[in-house]
């Protein structure tokens, strides 16, 4: 007999935040919010679900706040993943509050993250597919999806995070410093990373930054074009990037 093979963990289950006031949008999209807005015929929110669903993921906890009626009218009908809402319109809770608020929702298992803004044109195979399966239970308490920033569309930063040698990952060590990668916006988390979190609302940032010093964040590479629809100017050009795929 050989040795003991890890199986890899099925991560079957996402997190879609949804909840934010798309106040940087609010010229393009009118009374709808974010994450109904249309992109490519297509409201942004289908085309992350579609993506997730696409990539073997059967459940999907979607968090709402702003125009939270509108959202949950849109989701009625879909069917694959099937979609489960968490209710925020109380209070908004940030991205880390919103998470930890849908724990129970989402299970005793690793979950993907995935931010309703974030779209990309595939390079070779999925994406999300392989980011499932780089998926490390036993090292990892977070593996974010980044994307070479200066390769990206609507992102405007100095860069969020640099690998180390060994894949995981770092903040700038100081605010003037360029890092080459950009987060977009998707990860897997295990519950575990919301140990000892705050309660109400607070950033992801709280709990990534305690996985990093503990060297349990990890990154991978994205293979593709990212586009982060978070502005007026960026839809348009997100617009016109999917307009050449198509042509060509």
């Amino acid at each position: 007999m050989g040795g003991d093979v890890t199986k890899p963990v099925a991560v079957t289950t996402a997190m879609v935040l949804s909840a934010g006031l798309g106040t940087r949008m609010a010229p393009a999209n009118g009374t709808l919010p974010k994450p109904l807005v249309p992109l490519a015929g297509k409201a942004l929110i289908d085309h992350v679900l579609d993506r997730l669903h696409a990539a073997g993921i059967t459940r999907a906890v979607v968090n709402v706040h702003h125009k939270a009626d509108l959202i949950e009218k849109h989701l009625e009908s879909r069917q694959a993943p099937k979609v489960e809402i968490s209710d925020e319109r109380e209070a908004r809770l940030d991205t880390g509050g919103g998470v930890k608020k849908a724990l129970a929702r989402l299970g005793p298992g690793p979950f993907l993250i995935h931010n309703s803004d974030s779209v990309w044109i595939e390079g070779v195979g999925s994406n999300l597919e392989r980011l499932i399966a780089a998926w490390d239970d036993a090292r990892m308490d977070c593996l974010m999806l980044l994307a070479l920033a200066s390769a990206s569309y609507g992102y405007q930063g100095r860069g969020d995070f640099a690998f180390e040698s060994d894949g995981r990952i770092r903040r700038r060590k100081m605010e003037q410093e360029l890092v080459p990668f950009a987060f977009t916006g998707v990860s897997i988390a295990h519950p575990r990373l919301f140990d000892g979190s705050p309660d109400g609302t607070f950033s992801l940032n709280v709990v990534w930054n305690r996985a990093i010093a503990a060297g349990r964040a990890y990154g991978m590479r994205m293979d593709g074009i990212w586009m982060h629809v978070g502005t007026p100017d960026a839809l348009a050009q997100a617009e016109e990037c999917l307009r050449g795929v198509l042509r060509n």
